[in-house]
């Protein structure tokens, strides 16, 4: 991998360059700081107060000149008006041309200045990243504080795409006026009266995708998209992107969702029916706890071979997989006739240790072009959550009963059986059908300037455009100043993209905010989880649910996840920031544990459903925005490679519900009158602690 450092200057605009943050002055001036406190001939307090004046400046700079530069746009936008004024009175079709081509060349001159700001604003989070590193965190949260909450706020009009939505508007809506001249021969026709003509040049959905995507701006795909937790380079390169089309093939990437839904089905088809199993092998109802769990016991292990083994290979990785699920299912299902508690574990177990979603997430974010990957990576949650919800749904319908030769096939053993014929079939198309994409080293990879908003960018930024951030002029100067011995080399030599090559080296780079992040990821796996696996046996002991009540209720659940996400992609998360949406998630999540408690009144159905409901929608929001803010505060060492973000949000989740399973069994020896609340307790003591320590890092989610 190329130093961020490095791409960043590659990325510059030459006539602009004299506007771009500093960032290269602005490390030196963090690591002499460093030395200089180390020394102690510089006070902390002096460091901040120095720090932020000279970050107050390099923002006045910037958004000075994006000032001027929007003005300009305006200036030009308004020039061609009266152009376009006298066109409608008296129709040219060489003239017609000549305004499009114009509109679109102020376009592209936005689509640069979006680039610039966009460049500026990653600077501002990796030096703000770098400065709490040395540091301890500190800094951001004061900076963000005192700066992005101020009415003058400077910075705001840097993270924000303040102004760009006029001269949008104003482009896509001429250029669609001058189409529709051509077309229908002067019969004027809004974009407002006919939504469709919104979009009548490429170059307006280039601009349009630069501007969401530098705005956080989000909508129901990329929303939904970020569960996936695919994390992606700051800066891609084009020569990257050209290779991953090399790679892509559409059978091998639905082939790695069919696996995602298969396993989630797996998963939750068990879930209904898990008491009464255990049961009727003689064991107490609550070691539907240990049954559930085991499955998740096993992924803590395979998560962490599963993504090394995709380092080399995708195909057999999941052969593998299947085979062992195959085999896993068929034990469980074997248990009821053998009359063994153990073989039924031994066979979650292999399902656990069968799961290949690390390989599925692996393969999309290497595999699966730029301008796929986010419909992908939706793709890849949508399964997920349509197994989650067709889990319980298939269990409602397998309530039946008989024997071929000596094998019983009933409500209990018949999710084995089925799953078990699942991954069979899946086996077959899986060998027949899986094209291995063949390896390329990315460290060979020549970087290029590029945007994930398309080629437009390619347009815009041209090679002879690029210079160093830092000024040749200044360059010298620091160098007479005696500030030269911090060449690029050794600058960027701490920040070579390089994967982390162990779980120790990943901790290294987890800091505070990332350490609370994942920590709230425990806490609604964990809440999700005693849910969910203890449905059965609470509805069975209040409200004497039978299994089809369980599983349809389950189902029910499941069903909510994509509706919810609809909302919130397209609606909320585009009204407040993510950070507010993350903290009001959690106080929904505490608000349902706490009304899902059995406290002096009966308990009842309506109580005990909207509890549920408000717990597991509010769970499903929050993972969204928990993930999208984690991957902008994670270190960009940890998108690639063995240990990467996914492995450990993956880990994360899988421990909360191991223990959360866990707990539900060892809680059952009390008596299932005491399961509910005694299960809760300790949801809603980790949920609290997870409000309070977002609280304490709000302002560094920035």
């Amino acid at each position: 991998m190329v130093a961020f450092g490095k791409k960043l200057r590659e990325s510059q605009i030459q006539e602009w360059q004299g506007y771009y943050i500093n960032y290269k002055l602005m490390k030196k001036k963090v690591n002499r700081y460093k030395q200089q406190i180390d020394v102690r001939t510089q006070n902390p307090l002096n460091v901040l107060m120095d720090f932020s004046r000279l970050l107050d400046c390099q923002i006045e700079k910037i958004v000075l000149f994006l000032l001027e530069q929007q003005g300009l746009l305006a200036n030009k936008l308004s020039n061609l008006r009266d152009h376009h004024h006298a066109l409608l009175q008296q129709p040219d079709g060489s003239r017609i041309s000549e305004l499009q081509e114009a509109y679109r060349a102020v376009g592209r001159d936005l689509l640069r200045l979006l680039f610039f700001v966009e460049m500026n604003a990653i600077g501002l989070r990796k030096i703000l990243k770098k400065f709490d590193k040395r540091f301890g965190y500190k800094f951001t949260d004061y900076y963000v504080k005192t700066r992005a909450n101020h009415p003058y706020s400077q910075l705001l009009q840097v993270f924000k795409h303040v102004g760009f939505g006029a001269v949008v508007g104003t482009i896509s809506r001429n250029l669609a006026d001058l189409q529709d001249l051509q077309r229908h021969q002067g019969n004027y026709i809004s974009i407002y009266d006919q939504p469709d003509l919104s979009h009548p040049d490429p170059v307006i959905d280039s601009i349009r995708s630069a501007v969401d995507r530098f705005s956080n701006s989000t909508n129901y795909l990329h929303f939904l998209g970020r569960h996936a937790f695919i994390m992606e380079e700051e800066l891609p390169t084009q020569s990257e992107d050209d290779s991953i089309d090399n790679r892509y093939h559409s059978m091998s990437l639905l082939l790695n969702l069919v696996n995602t839904f298969l396993y989630m089905v797996n998963t939750y088809i068990i879930v209904p029916t898990a008491d009464t199993y255990s049961m009727s092998l003689g064991a107490a109802a609550t070691v539907c706890g240990v049954v559930i769990g085991s499955m998740a016991v096993a992924q803590v292990f395979s998560s962490v071979y599963f993504s090394a083994w995709s380092n080399k290979s995708y195909l057999r990785p999941l052969v593998f997989s299947s085979i062992v699920l195959l085999v896993g299912n068929t034990l469980y299902a074997l248990a009821y006739d053998l009359n063994s508690i153990s073989v039924l574990l031994i066979g979650r177990l292999f399902c656990g240790l069968g799961s290949a979603r690390a390989v599925n997430r692996r393969y999309i974010s290497d595999c699966v072009p730029l301008k796929l990957r986010m419909k992908a990576s939706a793709g890849f949650v949508s399964t997920s959550a349509l197994g989650m919800a067709c889990g319980p749904a298939i269990a409602s319908l397998l309530q039946m009963n008989f024997k071929i030769y000596k094998v019983t096939f009933n409500e209990d053993t018949l999710p084995g059986w089925l799953m078990a014929l699942a991954w069979l079939v899946y086996l077959m198309w899986l060998w027949i059908s899986f094209r291995e994409p063949p390896r390329e080293t990315k460290e060979n990879l020549v970087p290029q300037e590029t945007d994930a908003a398309g080629p437009l960018v390619n347009v815009a930024v041209e090679n002879s455009f690029t210079q160093p951030l830092l000024m040749k002029s200044e360059a010298k100067q620091q160098d007479e100043d005696g500030d030269g011995e911090c060449d690029d080399a050794e600058e960027d030599s701490g920040e070579i993209h390089k994967p982390v090559t162990s779980i120790v080296a990943a901790y290294r780079l987890l800091t505070p905010s990332i350490k609370v992040q994942l920590f709230v990821y425990f806490m609604l796996k964990y809440a999700m989880e005693i849910l969910l696996a203890e449905s059965s046996v609470i509805t069975g002991y209040y409200f004497i649910w039978t299994t089809s009540s369980v599983a349809i209720f389950l189902a029910c659940l499941g069903l909510t996840v994509l509706p919810i996400n609809i909302i919130v992609g397209n609606y909320i998360s585009n009204m407040f920031e993510e950070r507010q949406v993350l903290l009001a998630s959690e106080i929904m999540v505490c608000i349902g544990i706490l009304l899902s408690f059995h406290v002096f009144i009966p308990y009842s159905v309506p109580q005990y459903v909207g509890s549920a409901l408000i717990t597991f929608v509010s769970a499903e929001v929050l993972e969204g925005v928990n993930l999208s803010l984690l991957s902008r505060v994670m270190s960009s060492r940890l998108s690639r490679g063995t240990y990467n973000g996914g492995l450990l949000s993956t880990e994360a989740g899988t421990l909360a519900r191991v223990i959360a399973d866990g707990t539900i069994t060892l809680t059952g020896y009390l008596g299932e009158s005491k399961l509910l609340n005694m299960t809760l307790a300790p949801a809603l003591f980790i949920c609290i602690s997870s409000i309070v320590a977002t609280c304490f890092t709000y302002n560094s989610l920035y």
